[in-house]
């Protein structure tokens, strides 16, 4: 979904100097961190730190962050569009290299806590501390090896494949053409299959996993931290534990709604493959939900929909019939933001970004957005298909790259958004104006369709957002367990899919045991990339619609407005993103919206319709799974 090198980086590039080049760099980067830590250590010593000297030492951390965090992000890109030994190789020295500053620097700005500041150098000071997802401790041996497994883990993922036999020989699939295998097929034993082969990608990293939680937790506590569990709930601006029960409230929220769905896709999946295959209660089975991870159900909009409910649309056809190749897709989704506002993106974006997969390579083709710079080196990573779905999520990584540039005379410290959920929140929100009234500005419909299709419209929209929020849960209740020590690795396994079973209420469609590694079949595990983001940008997407909506004047459904060419939206949304991460994200959230807290309310409000329809289709069935037990 996203990649944000420049604020929570940890590799750094070679790429654009010389051996010798790198090499002085290096050395005026250690010395440079050697006489600041002797500085602050001799003032520290005598009592004189003040509140001059946390400033003077912010200026100076962020001017050297900043310079090696563009290396990293050079050395990153390398990594994931050209995956080979070399490329690993220089990304783990690079993030050897950025973390030990990191680390240097995290540990110099813990001098300052009993020093009396403002709020803003407090503030700062705070994000320093919290810079990097998986900290290393200052021992420069356990700084290296934290990198080296943190590139081996992507590289495994990235370059995994699955081999099957295939008219009497055997054919090698990548994990993007088995995704749309999964998403076309209504085989049962052929989706069975590619669901347990791409997971055979997954036990190698399994010990790998271990050492690098076992290091980080290491870093984490040389911070002041009990473990990552808590460092990782610490960077949302209120208590780690008050964060994570706003989490579990506002899923309660939306709660009903998911499992009415569940409750009715579960009906109609049995109808069409039979009881053997989909028991008429309990728990789906988790290869049937057209996604390799049943995350997202929308693969399935055509088994689940009644047989009088026709969509409005088929967005992928749209697309296909246009004649748009991928880079025009893109050109598209850059045209909605400069239509509010926004500066169109620069000539680099389109000479330096990965649209397609090429032959010639492995590469990560997990969709994400980068800032190489800081400035205006904006580019996106995709294997794009001309589909719907690929066109809704170039509009998602655009939001990060706009969003990016917006920010971008803003301190280091602050070039990220209000919090992480905000980032991908805002690609989201303007994937949400990709409604019949935009498809029909843009010419790939005639006509906007009446509200009679709006159920069909809505249910696609659900099998994808609603579906996901359980799941966006889940994936760092999975991780806080297991960094906290509550899970252990004996039972990382068995822990995820108990989590899996009581929040989606899915199941394994195999047996599964510790001799498997299921969490590391997806890429956020071994990328390192937190998850809650995604489960607070499904919560603030809709808060952010129903905002714009009424900033641009808008008083019919939310599930019909379309922000596209508004003025007045696009002038609140651009303030917004303005800020970066200079003020606590209830500050930003007040300035767009009106409300300082997390509000699933508008979720609620887009999806009502549904609901009732849902209420109706479920009244003789019975809904509901068992939860494993404790």
């Amino acid at each position: 979904m996203k990649q944000i090198a420049l604020a929570i980086a940890v590799t750094a590039a070679l790429a654009g100097c010389d051996s010798r080049q790198a090499e002085q760099k290096t050395v005026q980067s250690a010395d440079a961190t050697a006489r600041t830590s002797a500085e602050t250590a001799a003032q520290s010593a005598s009592g004189e730190l003040t509140a001059e000297d946390a400033r003077a030492f912010l200026d100076d951390a962020q001017t050297r962050l900043e310079e090696m965090a563009e290396e990293a992000s050079h050395a990153s890109w390398l990594a994931s569009t050209y995956i080979n030994v070399d490329s690993q190789y220089v990304e783990a020295l690079a993030s050897e290299r950025y973390t030990g500053l990191a680390v240097e620097l995290a540990s110099e700005a813990a001098r300052f806590d009993d020093v009396e500041l403002d709020d803003e150098t407090r503030r700062q000071l705070t994000m320093l501390k919290q810079g990097l997802v998986f900290p290393a401790p200052k021992d420069p041996e356990l700084t290296a090896e934290l990198a080296q497994i943190g590139s081996k883990l992507q590289g495994m993922y990235g370059a995994g494949k699955y081999c099957m036999d295939k008219d009497g020989g055997e054919k090698c699939y990548t994990l993007t053409e088995m995704g749309q295998m999964m998403a076309n097929s209504r085989d049962p034993a052929l989706l069975k299959e590619l669901w347990t082969g791409w997971r055979k990608v997954a036990p190698p990293m399994k010990p790998l996993y271990e050492r690098q939680v076992e290091i980080g937790n290491a870093g984490a506590r040389e911070l002041g931290y009990d473990n990552l569990s808590t460092f990782w709930r610490s960077k949302y601006d209120m208590d780690p534990d008050a964060f994570a029960a706003d989490m579990d409230a506002q899923w309660n929220k939306v709660k009903p709604l998911y499992k009415a769905l569940h409750c009715h896709v579960r009906a109609k999946l049995n109808e069409y493959y039979g009881d053997d295959v989909v028991p008429p209660q309990g728990k789906i089975p988790a290869h049937l939900l057209g996604n390799m991870w049943a995350q997202q159900w929308g693969n399935v909009y055509e088994l689940v929909k009644d047989d009088d409910m026709q969509a409005p649309y088929d967005l992928t056809e749209l697309v296909v019939d246009s004649g748009m190749d991928e880079q025009e897709m893109v050109k598209a989704g850059e045209r909605f933001f400069t239509s509010l506002g926004f500066k169109p993106l620069p000539e680099t974006f389109w000479e330096r970004s990965q649209f397609t997969q090429p032959r010639d390579r492995d590469v990560v083709c997990h969709a994400s957005a980068w800032n190489l710079d800081g400035q205006d080196d904006v580019r996106i990573k995709m294997c794009i298909n001309k589909t719907g779905e690929d066109l809704v999520t170039i509009h998602h990584e655009l939001g990060h790259n706009f969003y990016q540039r917006i920010y971008n005379d803003q301190p280091f410290l602050y070039k990220e958004g209000a919090n992480d959920g905000f980032h991908e929140a805002v690609g989201d929100t303007i994937a949400l104006s990709i409604t019949p009234k935009y498809l029909k500005q843009i010419g790939l419909l005639d006509e906007v369709p009446d509200e009679s299709k709006d159920i069909g419209f809505l249910m696609q929209q659900a099998l994808d957002k609603i579906a996901f929020l359980p799941f966006g849960l889940l994936v760092d209740k999975w991780r806080w367990q297991v960094f906290n020590g509550d899970v252990q690795p004996g039972d990382y396994n068995k822990a995820w899919w108990k989590l899996r079973e009581e929040y989606q209420g899915i199941e394994a469609p195999v047996a599964r045991s510790e001799a498997n590694f299921d969490p590391g079949a997806k890429y956020h595990i071994p990328g390192n990339t937190p998850y809650s983001r995604y489960f607070l940008a499904h919560i603030q997407q809709y808060q952010f619609h129903r905002a714009l909506c009424e900033a641009a004047g808008e008083t019919g459904p939310l599930h019909r407005c379309s922000i596209y060419k508004n003025d007045a939206a696009g002038k609140k949304l651009r303030n917004m993103l303005a800020m970066g991460a200079s003020k606590p994200w209830p500050e930003a959230m007040e300035a767009l919206t009106g409300q300082r807290e997390l509000d699933a309310s508008a979720i609620i409000d887009y999806f009502q319709p549904l609901m009732d329809y849902l209420e109706e289709q479920n009244k003789d069935r019975q809904c509901g799974w068992a939860e494993p037990r404790a």
